[in-house]
């Protein structure tokens, strides 16, 4: 086995076996958080910008100042930026969504195979410091007052696809150092980088985007290129790298011992391993192989899987259709509901972009909400189909209701981010790397980023589809109709598994287990 140890910060040789393992898991959680932090912030720029490259000239851009003189008194697009400042604009903006989330998409299928093959670290830290570069590109065009249409579509093909380099990375590695048994509350609280990135990313980009909108792409550029510099020194992808033990992945108590290829039964109801019962099960189980039998396990267990067989893995096919529609509207909400704000409430750029915000504070919520209450269960499918039911009523109630005041935006984009990027978030973090170490992979440790990026890539299409759709529709009324729709159909799919995990509940307590 190749020995792929990263540098010697991560050799903590002073420690015990237990401290060490305590020491790194929190690192990675760590790290990998400001990794996928990093990369919602630099996807977050377009949908605080789009509200300056087309606006409403004869008003001031923001509340205090003055009023800007087209040149011919008449005009209300002079101070828009070409090529955004034609009567087709909303279609020119939602083209960079698409070009952007098509190619993540299509990225998103292709990175998760690639990251098996490769080294993670490696893979990772080229991938942000490629999306840190491109973030910033797009500032560029301020800068350098580039006005083509194909600069700025061609700039979100580029970063879409690298940042397809990101999720599957990151949950194999979380995956990797962390068990099945408290998965989605660990995931749930993680996963609030999403919603931190938003947040960070809305801020950063509306503390410059009545100013200098360049700068609302250049800052988290130069933010997340650093960050990839951080990975490729530090990050530890896998326990053996370090001689830390392997995880429970099944929720058995069985954890791998390094170095061996034993396992140590955990459980407190179970022998000890001192006991006789117990040493004779472990020297029975592996005195009957040899060597070069184990090492054929061990090779034939860490084949990576194809794409096509990800499919096959049991619930992969329901939970990624329903990712599909859960993302269509997390995704629509993420690149125009700052625009949203802005025509409906109307408040200028900068304020609609920090109000926007609270809808990714009620994501933070409803993620850990999600992992807590399906740990606590034991139902993904039943937990992402009761939030599902309740975010159809909110997304009524907001769009009608929304608008009238500062504290019904808030309180109501609050709601509906709990509602809406709960079972996204769920689905996305223990759900995949559930499944991605499912029983019947026998152990396969190189599947989880294939499966990761199945689900997800799936999910990336109809996050492509949700904006588009938003910016063709011409009525917002028209938009939260889609939207409620589309959150109907992601509770569809998971109704055999939501059957499933009832029946199982049921015959469970008869049985009195």
């Amino acid at each position: 086995m190749v020995n792929r140890k990263p540098p010697g910060i991560y050799v903590l040789p002073s420690l015990s076996r237990e401290s060490r393992n305590v020491a790194y898991r929190a690192w990675i959680l760590i790290l990998t958080f400001l990794v996928y932090t990093c990369y919602h912030m630099s996807k977050k720029p377009v949908s605080v910008v789009k509200n300056v490259l087309y606006r409403n000239c004869s008003v001031p851009i923001k509340e205090g100042y003055e009023l800007e003189i087209a040149p011919d008194n008449t005009s209300t697009t002079f101070c828009d930026w070409a090529p955004f400042d034609q009567p087709n604009h909303k279609q020119l903006l939602g083209s960079l969504d698409l070009a952007f989330l098509f190619s993540y998409a299509f990225g998103m299928f292709f990175s998760g195979h690639i990251a098996e093959r490769l080294n993670l670290r490696y893979f990772l830290s080229g991938g942000m410091m490629l999306v840190g570069i491109f973030t910033a590109a797009f500032g560029m065009g301020y800068f350098f007052n580039i006005h083509s249409i194909y600069f700025y579509v061609g700039i979100q093909v580029v970063s879409g696809l690298v940042q397809s380099s990101g999720w599957p990375s990151v949950v194999t590695c979380v995956g990797n150092w962390y068990g099945k048994g408290k998965r989605g509350l660990i995931m749930g609280i993680w996963n609030s980088h999403t919603s931190v990135g938003n947040i960070l990313g809305s801020l950063i980009a509306g503390a410059f985007v009545t100013t200098s909108w360049g700068w609302s792409f250049a800052v988290p550029g130069l933010i997340t290129f650093g960050i990839g510099v951080i990975v490729f020194f530090f990050l530890v992808p896998d326990p053996e790298d370090v001689g830390c033990d392997m995880p429970d992945q099944h929720g058995t108590h069985v954890v791998a011992e390094h170095g061996t290829n034993k396992t140590l039964n955990i459980d407190p109801t179970e022998p000890s391993e001192t006991s006789p019962l117990h040493r004779y099960d472990v020297e029975q189980s592996y005195s009957s192989i040899d060597a070069s039998t184990q090492a054929l396990i061990k090779h034939k267990q860490e084949k990576p899987i194809t794409i096509w067989g990800a499919f096959f893995i049991p619930g992969v096919a329901e939970f990624s259709l329903c990712l599909f529609c859960a993302k269509l509207v997390s995704y629509t909400f993420l690149f125009w509901l700052p625009n949203y704000i802005e025509h409906t409430a109307h408040y200028d750029a900068e304020k609609s972009a920090d109000v926007s915000t609270l809808f990714d504070v009620g994501g933070i919520v409803g993620g850990i909400a999600a992992g807590l209450i399906s740990d606590n269960f034991g139902g993904r499918a039943t937990t992402c189909a009761v939030m599902l039911i309740l975010a159809a009523p909110v997304m009524y109630i907001y769009n009608l209701y929304g608008s009238l005041s500062l504290a019904h935006s808030i309180g109501l984009s609050f709601a509906c981010g709990t509602l809406v990027n709960g079972p996204y978030a769920l689905i996305t973090t223990a759900v995949s790397a559930d499944l991605g170490t499912h029983k019947v992979l026998e152990g396969n440790t190189k599947a989880l980023a294939t499966v990761t990026a199945v689900i997800d890539g799936t999910g990336s299409i109809g996050a492509a589809i949700g904006p588009l759709l938003a910016g063709l529709i011409p009525v917002w009324n028209d938009v939260f109709i889609m939207l409620i729709i589309s959150d109907i159909l992601a509770l569809l799919c998971l109704i055999r598994l939501v059957y499933k995990e009832l029946r199982l509940d049921r015959l469970l307590g008869c049985t009195g287990d």
